[in-house]
């Protein structure tokens, strides 16, 4: 049963559901107008590849085939992927190349604040590829890098992207919440449903947990996590996503449609119109979310400065409402 709908939340809700109905999408099929995006072509784009190239930086925006990298890169912000760009996993979503990832680089932490650094960030986002080869899964380099952007551009906020540090998640992520990030995200990606064949590596409530955890850990810090639309999940999948993440304390929700990005990835089982994502975005508001990001091109830092902006303005008005 759906309860807990805002004053005006029952008519928002039900007219929001004539708006969820996708479009069928046949294999490899043109993208829908409102996800086609230019190429990317502008000088601030190129300065920011070639500062990524001099500090020897992997971005996902480059290794993902992010759609939005030609607007973020035009404005100097870049969404840094350390630990390399080689996954020890092969999810059926991802475009990252899967193999035997080359020896962790010792100077990257500091590259990564230099670079910071010279683009003048005031928010930064760091993730990485799934380290399953390393003792603590590359828990260490979330903190190195972390430390070193204190050091070097105190001012930044810090926002990380993390894997689940599968087998060695609670020692990691005490290690990471104690150098203290502004945001801890982790992306769920999925409903649990289709978790066998697009996620395989992975676990679902394994995810919730991390997450859950870090609150646990320290309530002070954010939390994030993202699903992909689009994969032939059910609506009321969605929604009771939505409804675990709520339980695990999760602040912002981030949603996106899921794009294939090779012939040998999923294939786009729907293309979720912008009204839907406007409709999906209006319940999860309702549920209690501080922050959602809702639209076709959402990514995970798709925006990720100003919406950290965002999500404090809405924790301090959270908080005075309350006294």
């Amino acid at each position: 049963m759906l309860v807990g709908i805002v004053s005006g939340g029952q008519h928002r809700y039900f007219a929001g559901m004539n708006e969820l109905t996708p479009l069928a999408a046949p294999v490899r099929a043109r993208k829908p107008d409102w996800i086609r995006v230019k190429a990317p072509t502008s000088a601030g784009f190129a300065a920011t590849r070639e500062l990524m190239r001099a500090k020897s930086l992997t971005t996902v925006c480059e290794e993902a085939a992010c759609p939005n990298i030609g607007e973020c890169w035009s404005k100097k912000h870049a969404t840094v992927m350390i630990l390399g760009d080689t996954c020890t996993r092969a999810c059926a979503f991802c475009n990252v190349k899967t193999g035997m990832p080359r020896k962790v680089d010792a100077m990257e932490p500091q590259n990564v604040a230099d670079a910071a650094a010279q683009m003048g960030l005031k928010h930064i986002v760091v993730t990485s590829v799934d380290r399953d080869d390393l003792p603590d899964g590359g828990a260490s380099q979330f903190v190195k890098v972390i430390q070193a952007l204190r050091r070097t551009t105190p001012d930044t906020t810090i926002e990380i992207l993390t894997p689940d540090f599968r087998n060695k998640a609670q020692a990691a992520i005490e290690s990471i919440v104690e150098a203290r990030p502004d945001v801890y995200n982790h992306n769920l990606e999925t409903v649990p449903r289709l978790y066998p064949t697009i996620r395989p590596g992975a676990r679902y409530y394994a995810s919730l947990r991390l997450l859950e955890s870090v609150k646990r850990h320290d309530p002070s810090i954010f939390t994030k996590s993202g699903v992909m639309l689009g994969l032939g999940e059910e609506r009321l999948e969605v929604h009771q996503v939505m409804d675990d993440m709520r339980s695990a304390d999760i602040d912002f929700l981030t949603m996106g449609q899921y794009l294939q990005p090779t012939p040998r990835h999923a294939k786009v089982a729907e293309f979720v119109t912008p009204k839907a994502f406007d409709a999906y975005a209006a319940i999860a508001r309702a549920k209690g979310f501080l922050l959602v990001a809702s639209s076709p091109l959402t990514r995970s830092s798709y925006h990720a400065g100003d919406d950290f902006e965002r999500l404090r303005s809405a924790r301090e008005a959270k908080l005075a409402s309350a006294r």
